[in-house]
């Protein structure tokens, strides 16, 4: 039954990204809409998937310390386990720019609506290069009045395992001079990877005090690093 659930799930998550969202993001283009509108449409599309997530296979979600939520430019830090907390942030922090793999601008919809928000996408085998241009729209970002989320771990990485960032990350911070915002989440535990399936349970994403923009950058990477760990190791469920 948890099978044909995750399965009712992906189906009616693409049902409603093709078929709600595939035919205005072409009205978007032609009206050459604001990237403003096009993030409040994404949140839209965001509520409706987390929806579907809690109707069909039982996950549902918490946030810890959102009082540390962001009210002005910040670079947030999270660990990265699925799909879930992309989707998730765009309702938390609704005008967040997401550091991303450039791969999923050619995804149908989806992509359009990262290029017209606009995302950060990074392509990870043009090396330095890429970092130039991450720290280039990063600071455009922030001189627009947005956070950034980047996962720090570069790719997504399996419950359990031992939080290390990438370098990247700490020349980043030290060029936008930005607090930094940890936040740990257990969202592998539930959004299970592949083509397994989803298990019911209560997502637990952990927002930490941000860091403050004049801690030196090296060691407020580190302490972010500490943190997050620290915070995971807490909300991941222990095996009985």
């Amino acid at each position: 039954m948890r099978q044909i659930r995750s399965l009712l799930f992906g189906l009616l998550w693409s049902v409603w990204t093709v078929g709600g969202f595939g035919l205005l993001i072409l009205v978007l283009i032609l009206v050459r809409a604001r990237p403003e509108t096009v993030r409040a449409l994404s949140r839209v599309w965001a509520r409706g998937v987390l929806f579907l997530l809690r109707w069909l296979t039982g996950i549902k979600h918490i946030v810890q310390g959102a009082e540390h939520l962001p009210t002005s430019p910040c670079l947030i830090v999270c660990n990265h386990q699925s799909a879930w907390e992309t989707i998730a942030f765009l309702l938390l922090v609704p005008d967040v720019a997401i550091v991303t793999k450039i791969e999923l601008l050619k995804i149908p919809v989806f992509g359009s609506y990262l290029k017209r928000s606009p995302m950060i996408p990074i392509d990870r085998d043009s090396g330095s290069k890429a970092i130039r241009k991450m720290i280039e729209d990063g600071q455009a970002a922030v001189r627009a009045g947005r956070s950034i989320l980047i996962f720090p771990e570069g790719t997504r990485q399996a419950p359990g395992s031992k939080i290390e960032f990438k370098r990247g990350v700490e020349l980043l911070a030290s060029k936008l001079g930005v607090p930094i915002l940890p936040v740990a989440m257990n969202s592998g535990e539930y959004w299970l990877p592949g083509r397994q399936s989803k298990k019911s349970g209560v997502i637990v994403l952990h927002v930490l005090p941000a860091i403050p923009a004049t801690t030196r950058a090296k060691d407020a990477i580190a302490q972010a690093e500490t943190a997050i760990q620290s915070a995971l190791d807490r909300i991941t469920p222990r095996a009985t």
